[in-house]
């Protein structure tokens, strides 16, 4: 069986973590459809894995989380019965938690919209953290008593919940209502009015739609398998926390948050995956 040299893997992540879809990486690099997913699917593993050992212990202190809407498969409405209330067909959601500081992401989880993808989420925030935070999430209900039953009470904890106008109709019915202000609600503990903000995890949610072909909206490029979805997620992770140099910071969020000494380079991320 032929093996893809460490030249083309390079090759094929630097391609992925610009945005390219799959189609289109295997036209630029000439590595095939089937090789490239096997890549992302091993990788993607060893990406995970990685973080989940050394994102641990993290001095926080600040946290913002926000979710992103993508789809599996299909679109929810076009899901069969069959397989309606199924998780991997339709909506896909990607919780996020971004350090306002070192712009970390600390955490992630792909699940459905819902109180117990929250808690789980929310779970793992808190197991990888040394000491207590200030939290903001955006005014999704399933919020409230999710940090309540993880924190129990135990953080500074506020909802920025932002006020919409009426939908545009017409030519600009893909565009977002107007945002015409934002309500500041803090909910547990003693949150600081400054530091209430949801502005930095969302602008890193553009990002991921930027960075991931599978994200962007109104286009074939979803993706079409969970598990695929997965791989590319944690890859995308990695190559942002420890690979991609801030531009305001000018260092790695890794690197910010003292968690590497180094900007890692696509050779050592291909590196993870050890001797196969």
């Amino acid at each position: 069986m032929n093996r893809l040299s460490k030249e083309k893997r390079v090759r094929v992540v630097a391609a992925l973590v610009e945005g390219n879809s799959i189609r289109s990486t295997a036209r630029m690099t000439g590595v095939s459809k089937p090789t490239i997913l096997k890549l992302l699917r091993d990788l993607g593993c060893a990406c995970a894995e990685y973080q989940d050992r050394t994102l641990v212990n993290l001095k926080c202190e600040r946290l913002q989380v926000d979710e992103i809407w993508s789809f599996i498969g299909m679109k929810q409405r076009n899901v069969p019965d069959g397989k309606k209330g199924e998780f991997g067909y339709g909506d896909a959601w990607t919780y996020t938690a971004l350090d306002a500081d070192t712009k970390l992401i600390a955490s992630w989880l792909i699940g459905a919209r819902n109180a117990d993808t929250a808690k789980a989420f929310l779970s793992d925030v808190a197991s990888r953290l040394s000491h207590k935070i200030q939290l903001t999430t955006d005014g999704h209900v399933t919020y409230l008593n999710a940090v309540w039953n993880v924190f129990e009470g135990d953080i500074d904890y506020s909802q920025l919940v932002k006020l919409y106008g009426n939908e545009i109709p017409g030519e600009a019915r893909y565009s977002p209502a107007k945002c015409i202000g934002c309500k500041k609600s803090p909910v547990y503990g003693d949150p600081d009015p400054k530091h209430i903000s949801t502005s930095f995890v969302e602008r890193q949610n553009l990002t991921m739609r930027m960075n991931m072909r599978r994200f962007t909206r109104l286009t074939n490029a979803f993706s079409k398998k969970l598990e695929n979805h997965a791989h590319a997620v944690a890859l995308y992770f990695m190559h942002y926390n420890f690979a991609r140099v801030h531009q305001t910071l000018r260092v790695t969020p890794a690197m910010e948050a003292g968690i590497a000494d180094h900007i890692w380079s696509l050779d050592e991320i291909v590196d993870l995956l050890g001797e196969d």
